[in-house]
């Protein structure tokens, strides 16, 4: 049974495309164009009350009955969930996949797509304070991601869910203004996962 993603080639978007292929789910793409609108469709509300890409349809979910879920980090905890993959089974392994996933809904998300809107403004005084803080904010998370990663070759122990739904935004590091080379630990951590054919396939799938 294959998965619907409806997404855009955005981080969020990626984080989803990535994990897919790396649990082994068929899945096709259905683009929502964001920058048409096509988010506010009624047709998509349906799927994502908040009007935000991603989200997927499961054809054979809970019960073997159709199933659709937003908000990318409920939607890899469902995958994790579904295939038994990249989750851990014990409550204490699951832990850290839990708290570096919020870590990346809350801060490490939030904050570089702030940089994303200011550094797209034309008008220079428009652009010049929104990107002095949030580029800050931005490369202390950065470190706090490099501190993490200092000795370890996954934010929480084995590969999980969680390091795909960073990698979604790492992946924008350039846009970010943010060169990997001043975090070593981050750099290696991105290197070997962008190395994996799973996140490759997930990386080069089309999305818009």
């Amino acid at each position: 049974m294959t998965i619907e993603l409806h997404t855009w080639n955005t981080p969020n978007g990626r984080k989803i495309s990535v994990a897919l292929e790396e649990m082994g789910l068929p899945y096709k793409v259905i683009p929502v164009n964001i920058t048409k609108g096509e988010q506010m469709a009624p047709e998509f509300l349906k799927l994502s009350p908040n009007n935000k890409i991603p989200a997927i349809v499961d054809p054979e979910g809970p019960d073997g009955k159709p199933v659709s879920i937003f908000e990318s980090g409920a939607i890899l905890l469902y995958l994790g969930e579904k295939t038994g993959k990249f989750l851990p089974k014990s409550l204490g392994q699951r832990i850290p996949v839990y708290e570096w996933l919020m870590w990346q809904m809350g801060g490490f998300g939030p904050m570089p797509g702030q940089v994303h809107h200011f550094i797209a403004l034309e008008n220079e005084q428009d652009r010049a304070y929104g990107l002095k803080r949030f580029m800050a904010e931005t490369r202390r998370l950065y470190g706090v991601l490099d501190r993490r990663l200092d000795g370890r070759d996954f934010v929480a122990g084995e590969l999980s869910i969680a390091d795909f739904a960073i990698l979604g935004w790492a992946w924008r590091h350039p846009r970010h203004k943010v060169d990997l080379a001043d975090f070593p630990n981050v750099k290696r951590w991105y290197e070997a996962l962008m190395a994996r054919p799973g996140v490759k396939r997930g990386m080069e799938a089309k999305l818009d």
